[in-house]
């Protein structure tokens, strides 16, 4: 037998025992030979499970006191009245007003606010206005939500929280995104704290209208 057909046979021999063998007899749950086991039973604990390494025997321990979680930025002022007077007076924003960045707060701001606030920030965004779903098998109007309060000097509307809309300050505007207010839920979790700095430079635009 020359070494090619020895190597032939071989393999044919070695592809026979792990088809045989993983075909199992029936009386077992075995699933044989497993490739890279450390792929799907990871090295390091999981969150919910058991762990003897600390005291009372848990993976997820509470954060140490006074410690800030890798990638989250501490707000230091509360969802209170007297948290966005403060952010009011005290935050301004720390971008640099760049014809690039005034785009990029304007792009975000149509995607996330537009939609109730309306293009120019007039209050009149879509689903403030009489929609009409039309399928195959109904025709029903939607429910309308009410318009916010717009930010144009033109129209000289007043903040619910006092004062003019057109008069917010980039604190006020960023405590607001950051919590929401009214039906306006918060927006801390779409949003960066840097991407919502760029919509509070592009709604100060709008406050010149």
């Amino acid at each position: 037998m020359n070494r090619k057909n020895f190597l032939g046979a071989i393999s044919a021999a070695v592809a026979i025992a792990a088809v045989v063998s993983a075909c199992g007899d029936g009386t077992t749950r075995s699933r044989g030979w497993e490739f890279s086991r450390n792929m799907y039973d990871p090295i390091g604990y999981n969150p919910d499970q058991p762990n003897n390494n600390f005291k009372d025997g848990k993976t997820a321990q509470t954060p140490p006191a006074n410690t800030t979680p890798v990638g989250f930025e501490r707000f230091e002022y509360p969802n209170t009245m007297e948290g966005y007077q403060r952010a009011g007076a005290e935050l301004v924003n720390p971008l640099a007003r760049t014809e690039k960045t005034l785009a990029e707060g304007e792009a975000l701001y149509q995607t996330y606010c537009a939609v109730c606030h309306g293009p120019e920030g007039h209050g009149d965004g879509p689903i403030t206005k009489d929609r009409e779903l039309v399928t195959s098998t109904e025709r029903r109007m939607l429910e309308n939500f009410p318009p916010p309060p717009s930010y144009a000097a033109s129209d000289g509307i007043n903040s619910s929280r006092g004062g003019a809309m057109a008069a917010l300050t980039d604190g006020k505007i960023y405590h607001t995104i950051t919590y929401g207010l009214n039906m306006m839920g918060s927006h801390a979790s779409q949003l960066s704290p840097e991407e919502r700095w760029k919509v509070v430079m592009y709604v100060r635009e709008l406050q010149k209208n």
